[in-house]
């Protein structure tokens, strides 16, 4: 009515309160708390803060220096940054205005920029929040984003992991699981590039025709998948063993250039490819002939004029009667003339 008195004093209940701010705490005259919101409870887990001073569960960390009602009451309408003690709670931002009383005062708290942390370890859901709390749609679009951004993660982890599988298939040899030719001028390429001297072994299996011929292609193909087996045991993990076709193998040895060393890994897949390989029950007798050759026999090592020479010295072998090894000798330079100077006198 016009005239008449305004009572600005606005009472609600206990849980309207609760639902409108249930991150509240109402604290009487003497600084103890006299209820608390649902969700303040829930973070309190164990404690039960009714009857309890609110300076006993809470440390307010700015503005600083307030620790008792009377200082509290002078930061009315102001910010305040507090958390709860002895939990492993997040911070929080709170603002406390005085009852109607005159005397007590409430506070309503929220989480700021802390809100994902105290999901997460509460395990709070939007019935935790005021309806009008907008920090919970924040918060699932941060974990919509998180989401994504991990399943593009793991996208990405699976198309590098396919990618290297394809260029490791495209590397490879189906037969054997050695390495293909194309691998082979890479590792070749690789090798020059380095500038550190390496070996070249070139293997041609012995009698394998007659293997195919007399007990088929299958036997055919388990001797040479044998014959990788062997190939990878005499030589070394940084070694690369390729097949260059049919039952013709190629070794790169980087950092190895001693003949004598060479040699003697040479002899070693010979006396390994000289023993019989059973193949249901049948014996698959056959050998190798190795041609080799070294990087620091040229002056400027090029990729297909090793493996030539390293064939060369492979078929030299065949020639002597196979089952050896030779290593390519370079061409001896020529010698130059002496020359003679017959000094007359004048």
């Amino acid at each position: 009515m016009d005239g008449a008195p305004f009572d600005s004093t606005i009472q609600i209940s206990t849980d309207a309160l609760d639902r409108l701010m249930p991150m509240h705490v109402c604290l009487s005259a003497s600084g103890h708390v006299v209820a608390c919101g649902p969700t303040l409870r829930k973070l309190a887990t164990g404690t039960s803060m009714v009857g309890r001073w609110f300076f006993e569960l809470f440390e307010i960390r700015r503005p600083g220096g307030i620790s008792d009602l009377a200082g509290l009451r002078q930061r009315v309408g102001s910010r305040l940054y507090l958390a709860l003690r002895g939990q492993p709670s997040p911070g929080f931002r709170g603002m406390a205005m005085p009852l109607a009383d005159g005397q007590g005062l409430l506070l309503n708290l929220s989480f700021g920029i802390s809100i994902i942390d105290a999901v997460r370890r509460h395990a709070l859901t939007d019935a935790d929040f005021a309806a009008t709390d907008l920090a919970v749609e924040l918060l699932y679009v941060v974990e919509a984003k998180s989401a994504v951004t991990d399943e593009l993660r793991q996208l990405n982890l699976r198309l590098h992991q396919a990618k290297t599988a394809a260029e490791q298939q495209a590397l490879t040899d189906t037969l054997t699981g050695l390495r293909n030719r194309r691998a082979l001028d890479i590792a070749l390429t690789e090798a020059i590039i380095s500038g550190t001297a390496f070996g070249v072994m070139h293997i041609d299996l012995d009698y394998f025709k007659a293997v195919n011929d007399t007990m088929g292609h299958a036997a055919g193909d388990h001797v040479l998948r044998e014959v990788a087996g062997m190939l990878c045991a005499e030589t070394r993990v940084g070694d690369t063993v390729a097949r260059a076709g049919g039952d013709e193998f190629v070794v790169v040895l980087p950092g190895l250039a001693d003949v004598a060393r060479l040699t003697a890994i040479a002899c070693r897949i010979i006396a390994a490819l000289n023993e019989p390989i059973d193949f249901e029950g049948h014996p698959c007798r056959i050998s190798a002939s190795v041609g080799m050759t070294i990087s620091s026999f040229y002056a400027a090592p090029i990729p297909d004029q090793m493996l030539a020479d390293a064939d060369q010295a492979l078929y030299a072998c065949k020639h002597a009667g196979r089952g050896r090894a030779l290593m390519h000798q370079p061409p001896t330079p020529a010698r130059v003339p002496a020359l003679t100077l017959h000094i007359t006198e004048a």
